[in-house]
């Protein structure tokens, strides 16, 4: 299946995908900071965690259902797979990698995936709180 825009109408259209601060973050962050949970965001810790709670070590990622290739809703594309597969399969590498990295320092990880926000934004906040104990 060949792209429907040109290169740089899709250049355009990827320079938008925020990588931080997103929709879901932010959800996210008002729910963690109504339960009375208080964080940072951009901590310089390895991986670059979404928020941290730093008292408790823990770095807690929001992981998007395409980019990390959520088991349950992500839709791989079916055009310019040579590219996109190898890219998504990197990012899950990556994310392994910044887990370990993360833990044999002694954080704990915590990952949530975009839908669990969008789906049962009290269970993702709970998986926190839980793990504050």
């Amino acid at each position: 299946m060949v792209d429907t825009f040109t290169k740089e109408q899709r250049s355009q259209i990827m320079a938008k995908i925020k990588g931080k601060d997103t929709k879901p973050e932010i959800i996210f962050r008002k729910l963690l900071y109504s339960k009375g949970i208080r964080y940072r965001i951009h901590y310089p810790v390895e991986g670059k965690p979404d928020i941290v709670i730093v008292s408790k070590k823990i770095a807690i990622f929001i992981d998007g259902c395409f980019w990390h290739k959520c088991p349950k809703c992500c839709r791989l594309p079916r055009s310019n797979k040579d590219y996109w597969l190898p890219k998504i399969q990197r990012n899950i590498e990556r994310d392994k990698k910044t887990n370990k990295a993360l833990k044999s320092k002694g954080w704990k990880v915590i990952r949530i995936w975009e839908h669990e926000i969008k789906e049962n934004s009290q269970g993702a906040v709970k998986k926190v709180i839980d793990s504050l104990g």
